[in-house]
């Protein structure tokens, strides 16, 4: 990685090379390759595309994001993590790690080390029992909603239940908190290092694990429940919802189109506190944020739900999606003017990404499959699997794999499963750490054809795969004296992270992720490269 130089340096570096120096960005002191910011917003629009981003800009030239897009970088060739799930997602943004370094795969995944909770959750119940640690090694480890002391509300019951979380054998049977189990440090624990204050929101107390494993990343933490049973929110225009019809118990804000944007205006609002210099309830002063963000679930939502998603291969949205993606930027829209009333706009940067995409695009492609799969065809080899459209699975013994595979190889499987590639035994290790080394990586991986999702329920679109729709998200970074460029060069968020750093002038070879994995921060941003150089080289 390199640091920040002298500008007599950047300027000595881009006359050989041949390139323009950028304009410093307005209202901000100091050198940082001619680009700097006081504060940082991130924000995830859960299950936005590339294609949603470019597409929503064209159509509505005056919205938010496309005045973000004037003076921003569009990354229109994006991934996100693999899988594509919102914990190693947001991982990937947050530390630039992928599950080789972070340890997340899905916020519901496996470990062969760990025992299950010493307690079952009276609503939803993990296997467990106090008699379980250390007598069984190996578990499911649920660190979403499962592990809330009442799911069932808003706040969750006021937070994590441990006894409703895993175990460690090797450490007197302690219980695994979500921040214990990140392996490596986020940015939020190196901004606060640096004497920045930090605050995060999310859908589940259990993002908590943003924290990093000190615990102590964010100043301000606030994860309002998801999967919570919808109430009335007079505070927001037009939000006093009702449970839609499903009612199953943590079904919560979710299934209904209205709904979703009423917890969403929960998030909104956390940020616009921040903002105003208060905490996220407005309960009392608070630092304006150095590093702050939220997620949005409305887009996410409007993908899954049935007589939603997108009316063409193109990724038109239906008149459902539409007005969640109406309801975003509306939302950012409010973000952005609250930063120009409190004089904080110029020196903000604002970052639009996406944890996860969603698929299929195009609905015609949707397969259901229900009936247990896959566990129903590898059987009684297998100890845990995750299957949203793409599939996880984590044997009862590693030694097992080659004939698992087999079984699943045949061409009547293959099809039954919709299965588009095997990841297993060395083209597996080829990817991630070996199952035999990690006691967190599946023995095997399915990669399904596009629109493959396992469910039997009536949702059009899943994530948590490996195909296009899933990992090519959104990437926009905008920020006052910027010029407006389209950047078509292969990136990944877990880019993001390191450029976060370097923007607020601290190395970001501060993240552990970073420096194992040796990620670089993004192209384009720091230096704005000639249009015609880019033109005659095809370079983006």
């Amino acid at each position: 990685m390199h640091h920040s130089k002298s500008l007599s340096l950047s300027l000595m570096a881009t006359l050989i090379l041949g390139l323009t120096v950028s304009a410093f960005a307005t209202a901000v002191d100091g050198d940082n390759d001619g680009r700097q910011a006081k504060h940082v917003l991130l924000i995830s629009v859960d299950g936005m595309h590339a294609l949603d981003l470019t597409n929503y800009v064209a159509a509505h030239p005056n919205s938010t994001l496309a005045q973000l897009s004037a003076h921003g970088k569009t990354y229109t060739n994006a991934a996100t993590s693999q899988p594509s799930d919102s914990f190693p997602g947001l991982a990937g943004l947050v530390t630039g790690g992928s599950p080789t370094t972070t340890g997340f795969w899905y916020d519901v995944s496996y470990n062969r080390k760990l025992s299950p909770p010493a307690a079952t959750n009276p609503i939803l119940g993990p296997t467990g029992g106090a008699n379980l640690c250390p007598g069984t090694i190996g578990t499911v480890v649920e660190l979403d909603e499962t592990v809330d002391i009442d799911l069932t509300q808003v706040n969750g019951g006021g937070g994590i239940n441990p006894n409703f979380l895993p175990r460690d054998p090797n450490n007197g049977c302690a219980p695994v908190f979500p921040h214990d189990y990140m392996r490596v440090n986020t940015i939020f624990e190196v901004v606060r290092a640096n004497g920045g204050f930090t605050a995060w929101t999310d859908k589940h107390p259990s993002y908590e694990w943003t924290n990093g494993p000190s615990g102590k990343g964010v100043n301000d933490f606030f994860g309002p429940e998801i999967n919570s049973i919808p109430v009335a929110l007079p505070q927001f225009p037009g939000c006093s919802p009702v449970p839609a019809p499903d009612t199953t118990p943590d079904d919560g804000w979710t299934t209904d189109l209205a709904n979703i944007k009423c917890y969403d205006s929960i998030h909104v609002q956390a940020v616009i506190n921040q903002i105003d210099g208060f905490n996220h309830d407005r309960t009392k002063r608070a630092p304006v944020p150095t590093l702050f963000g939220t997620n949005f679930q409305a887009v996410s939502v409007g993908q899954k739900l049935k007589g939603s998603g997108y009316q063409d291969v193109l990724g038109t949205p239906s008149a459902g999606l539409a007005g969640e993606l109406d309801f975003v930027d509306q939302s950012l829209g409010a973000m952005v003017s609250e930063l120009k009333k409190q004089g904080l706009f110029d020196s903000t940067l604002i970052i639009i990404a996406a944890k996860h995409g969603q698929s299929p695009i195009d609905v015609q492609k949707r397969v259901g499959i229900g009936g247990g799969q896959p566990q129903t065809t590898v059987g009684a080899a297998e100890a845990f699997d995750i299957s949203d459209d793409g599939s996880l699975i984590w044997l009862t013994d590693s030694s097992l794999t080659a004939g698992v595979v087999t079984n699943l190889s045949t061409p009547a499987n293959q099809q039954a499963l919709g299965i588009q590639e095997i990841f297993a035994l060395q083209s597996l290790q080829n990817k991630f750490n070996s199952p035999l080394d990690d006691p967190r990586t599946p023995d095997i991986i399915l990669k399904t054809n596009t629109g493959v999702i396992f469910t039997g329920g009536s949702k059009i679109a899943e994530h948590g795969g490996f195909n296009e729709d899933d990992v090519h998200t959104a990437l926009l970074l905008s920020l006052p004296g910027m010029k407006a460029q389209q950047v078509k060069t292969p990136v990944s968020n877990q880019q993001v992270a390191p450029t976060i750093l370097k923007v607020l002038d601290i190395d970001p070879d501060k993240l552990d992720a970073v420096r194992q994995e040796q990620i670089q921060v993004l192209p384009f941003f720091f230096t704005d490269r000639d249009e015609n150089d880019r033109d005659q080289h095809g370079r983006n």
